[in-house]
C-alpha cells in the first residue's frame, strides 16, 4: 500500500508503524527463529489463522508471499547477528533457521547485494577513505541500509514513483505482459500470416527476457476476434500490461500500429505508428520489443538484447515463405505439418543459411514421425538440426530441434542438455517449459525436475483463464505432484485441469489419483472405460484398462483388451508401451498363446537392456522374477532399493502386480520394499518443506 507522497531522496524515508497483525506474525517467527521447519503452515497455527487468510493478509500488507516474509525476517536477524561479530556465517545460518549455509548466502546476497562474509569488515578500510555518514549510507544503497533496522513493512513504502504525463500514479509491480493477436487490416485476407508473424515474433522476443513473464501464445489466441474490453480481458488474463497491434501490407510496405496498455488502469502508456518497407521488418521487430521493455522498466541483459536484435535471414522472400510455413504448422495437425514443410524447403532454397527454417523443418519432420514405428525422417531431423545450430546457434528452436532428434533415438542425456539450453535462451516460453515437463515424466523420469518445471509452467500462466494451455500445465503439475506423493494437491490440480478443458485427452490422471486415495481398482477401471467410450481410437487408454484388469487378476478381460490394444496400435503404426510387454506376455501365455507371449517377453527384455532411466533395475526384477531367475531378481531389487527420486506409482503397483507374486514373501523383497518406502517418504518430507518455504504448495 503506497503512501500518497512524492519520494524526496534528500529527506529521510520514515516507515509507517507496523500493524498489530505484522507485529504478531513477526514475533511468532522470532520465537521459532532457529527452527528451519517453521514455515507458512506453522506460522498460521501460531497466530491462529487459516493458511489462506494468512497468505492473503501478508500479501495485502507487505506485497510479499508468506514464505518471502518469513525469509525476510530471518535475513534481517541474520544481519544483526553478523554485525555483532560473535558468530561466523555458518553459525548464523542455523541460528536464523536456514538448513543450508549455501542457501543462506544466496538469499543474503540477493537481499542485501553482497555476501554475508563481508559484513562488519568496513572497519578494516583506511579512515581517510570514509565519507560522511549520511552521504555514505545513501551512496551504498539507502534501501539496503534502511532495511537493517525495520520490519518487512518498509517494503511497502520504498517504492520509486515514476512520473509520466504529469501523472503521479505508480506502475504495476509485476513485470508481466500478454501480446494480444494483431488485427489484419489488409483488404487481402491472405496477408494475415504476415501480421500474425509480427505478433508471434514480438511475443518470442519478449520471452527471451528473464525479468519478464510473458503469457503464452495459445493463452491469448482465444481473444483474436473478441469484442471484450481490456478490463474484461484483464479479469480473465491477469497481467500487468497488454500489447495490442493492427496492421496491413500495402505493396512493399508494412503499416503497423502498436500500443502498450497498463491493465490495472486501462491506460495507454505508449503507442507508435510504423510505416516501413518490408525489408526493414527485423529492425521494426527489435524496435517494438525495445520500446516495450523500456516503458515497463524491465531489466534486459546485453545477451538478451543481442538475441532480440539477431537477423534470421537477409532474404525477405525466404522470410516470407518461412512465416507462411510457421502459420501452417501452428494448426498443430498432420495436415498443417505437411502444408508447412514445402514452405520451409522453399525458404532454404532461397537462403541455404536460414537457420530458423532448418529448425522448423526438422521439428516438423520430428512430429510427423513421433510415435511411428518406422522413423522415416530420422536422418533428416538430425542433419537439419545440425544446420540449424550452425546457422542459428542462439535460437531456442535450433536446440529444440537437435534435442528432439536425441529424444527420438533415446539419447536422453543429450536431449536434456539441448532442451535446457533452449529454456535458458527463452526462459519465458511456456511451450519449452511444457516440453521439459513432458520429457521429465515420459522420456527421462525425474520426479523432482518434473515437479520443478511443472511449477514453472504454472507460474508462467499465473491465473490465466486460457482453456487449453492452462489445462495442460495443470495436468503436468497434477501428475508431478502425485509422482512425489502429494495426493490431495494433485487432485486439486487434476480438477483444475478438467475445469479449464473438460475434454483434455490425458485427464484420466484423475482416476489414478482417486485410486491412490481409495485403493478401489474397479472404480478406476470403470472411469477409464467411460473415457475410452468417448474416443475408441485411444489405444493409450485401452492399454491402461488392460493393465487394471491384469492387476485385478481378471485375465480373460485383460486378454480381450490387450489383444484389441495391440491391433489398434499396430494399425496406427505406433511403437509404444514396451514397458508393459511383460504383463501382455503373461496374459497371452495364461490364455494358451505361448509363442505370442514369448515374443513379448523377448521384447520386454530388449526394452530393459536398452533402458537408460533409473527404472532399469526394477524392470530387470520383473523380468527375472517372471523367468524364474530369482537370484538375479534379488540382485536387481537390492540395487534398485539404493536409489531415490522414483515415482510414487512404483510403491503402489509393485505389490499389486501379479507378476511379482513369486517374490512377495521373500525376506529380501520385503526389506527392499521397506527401504524404498522409507527413502520415498523421507524425500517427500524434505521436498514438502522446501516447497512450503518457497510458498509453492
Amino acid at each position: 500500500m503506497m503512501q500518497n507522497t512524492i519520494f524526496d531522496p534528500n529527506k529521510p524515508c520514515l516507515p509507517p508503524m507496523p500493524s498489530e497483525f505484522l507485529k504478531r506474525t513477526e514475533n511468532a517467527v522470532l520465537e521459532h527463529l532457529s527452527n528451519e521447519q517453521f514455515g507458512v503452515s506453522e506460522l498460521a497455527d501460531a497466530v491462529s489463522m487459516s493458511r489462506s487468510n494468512l497468505l492473503r493478509k501478508i500479501k495485502a500488507e507487505t506485497s510479499l508471499s508468506a514464505s518471502q516474509y518469513i525469509r525476510q525476517i530471518r535475513l534481517e536477524e541474520g544481519m544483526k547477528l553478523l554485525k555483532e561479530g560473535e558468530l561466523n556465517v555458518s553459525e548464523v545460518t542455523h541460528q536464523v533457521g536456514f538448513g543450508s549455509t549455501s542457501y543462506f548466502i544466496k538469499c543474503f546476497r540477493e537481499h542485501y547485494g553482497y555476501p554475508p562474509g563481508t559484513v562488519g569488515k568496513e572497519s578494516e578500510q583506511p579512515i581517510e577513505q570514509e565519507e560522511p555518514a549520511v552521504e555514505n549510507q545513501f551512496k551504498k544503497g539507502w534501501i539496503n541500509q534502511a532495511l537493517l533496522g525495520v520490519g518487512i513493512i518498509l517494503l511497502l513504502v520504498l517504492v520509486v514513483f515514476f512520473f509520466k504525463n504529469d501523472d503521479q500514479e505508480a506502475k504495476p509491480v509485476e513485470k508481466s505482459i500478454a501480446v494480444l493477436p494483431f488485427k489484419n487490416l489488409s483488404a487481402d485476407s491472405s496477408n494475415i500470416y504476415l501480421i500474425n508473424g509480427l505478433m508471434e515474433t514480438t511475443l518470442n522476443n519478449l520471452q527471451k527476457i528473464k525479468d519478464l513473464r510473458v503469457v503464452s501464445r495459445t493463452s491469448v489466441e482465444k481473444f483474436r476476434n473478441t469484442t471484450l474490453t481490456v478490463p474484461e480481458i484483464s479479469s480473465m488474463l491477469p497481467v500487468g500490461y497488454f500489447v495490442e497491434g493492427s496492421g496491413q501490407k500495402v505493396g512493399d510496405r508494412i503499416q503497423l500500429n502498436i500500443q502498450l496498455i497498463e491493465a490495472a488502469r486501462d491506460k495507454q502508456v505508449w503507442s507508435q505508428q510504423y510505416n516501413r518497407e518490408v525489408n526493414d521488418i527485423f529492425q521494426l521487430q527489435e524496435e517494438i520489443a525495445s520500446s516495450i521493455v523500456s516503458e515497463i522498466q524491465v531489466v534486459i541483459t546485453p545477451e538478451e538484447r543481442e538475441l532480440i536484435a539477431s537477423i534470421p535471414t537477409k532474404n525477405m522472400d525466404a522470410y516470407d515463405l518461412y512465416l507462411k510455413g510457421r502459420a501452417a504448422i501452428r494448426k498443430e495437425t498432420i495436415e498443417g505439418l505437411n502444408e508447412g514443410i514445402p514452405y520451409f524447403k522453399q525458404a532454404i532454397d532461397l537462403d541455404n543459411e536460414f537457420g530458423l527454417a532448418y529448425a522448423y523443418l526438422a521439428i516438423s519432420y520430428y512430429y510427423i514421425d513421433i510415435f511411428k514405428t518406422d522413423k522415416k525422417y530420422l536422418d533428416d531431423v538430425n542433419s537439419l538440426a545440425d544446420k540449424a545450430l550452425f546457422y542459428a546457434p542462439n535460437s531456442p528452436e535450433s536446440w529444440i530441434a537437435k534435442g528432439s532428434y536425441y529424444q527420438q533415438i533415446g539419447e536422453y542425456k543429450e536431449t536434456e542438455k539441448y532442451f535446457l539450453q533452449a529454456h535458458k535462451l527463452a526462459p519465458g516460453s511456456s511451450d519449452i517449459v511444457n516440453q521439459l515437463s513432458d520429457f521429465y515424466t515420459r522420456y527421462y523420469p525425474d520426479t523432482n525436475k518434473y515437479l520443478e518445471f511443472a511449477l514453472k509452467g504454472v507460474r508462467l500462466i499465473s491465473n490465466s483463464k486460457d482453456s487449453l494451455t492452462t489445462s495442460y500445465l495443470y495436468l503436468h503439475l497434477s501428475n508431478a505432484l502425485i509422482q512425489n506423493g502429494f495426493v490431495d494437491e494433485a487432485l486439486v490440480y487434476a480438477n483444475k485441469c478438467l475445469e479449464y478443458f473438460p475434454e483434455n485427452p490425458y485427464g484420466y490422471i484423475k482416476p489414478y489419483i482417486l485410486y491412490v486415495k481409495n485403493r478401489d481398482i474397479a472404480q478406476t477401471r470403470n472411469m477409464l472405460l467411460n473415457e475410452f467410450k468417448k474416443d475408441t481410437t485411444r489405444f493409450d487408454i485401452l492399454q491402461e484398462i488392460g493393465k487394471l484388469y491384469y492387476c485385478e487378476g481378471n485375465f480373460d478381460k485383460a486378454y480381450e483388451v490387450y489383444d484389441r490394444f495391440i491391433k489398434l496400435r499396430d494399425r496406427l503404426g505406433m511403437d509404444v508401451y514396451h514397458f508393459e510387454y511383460l504383463k501382455i506376455a503373461d496374459t497371452f501365455i495364461r490364455k494358451g498363446e505361448q509363442e505370442r507371449g514369448e515374443q513379448y517377453i523377448e521384447g520386454f527384455k530388449e526394452f530393459a537392456d536398452g533402458d537408460k532411466s533409473r527404472y532399469k533395475d526394477i524392470h530387470y526384477v520383473a523380468y527375472y522374477t517372471y523367468t524364474g531367475q530369482l537370484d538375479s531378481a534379488e540382485y536387481h531389487m537390492k540395487r534398485f532399493a539404493e536409489l531415490d527420486g522414483f515415482q510414487y506409482w512404483i510403491l503402489l503397483f509393485i505389490e499389486d502386480d501379479p507378476g511379482m507374486a513369486p517374490i512377495k514373501n521373500k525376506k529380501w523383497f520385503k526389506e527392499s520394499l521397506s527401504k524404498l518406502r522409507n527413502t520415498f517418504w523421507s524425500d517427500h518430507e524434505k521436498l514438502k518443506a522446501k516447497l512450503e518455504e518457497e510458498d509453492l504448495i
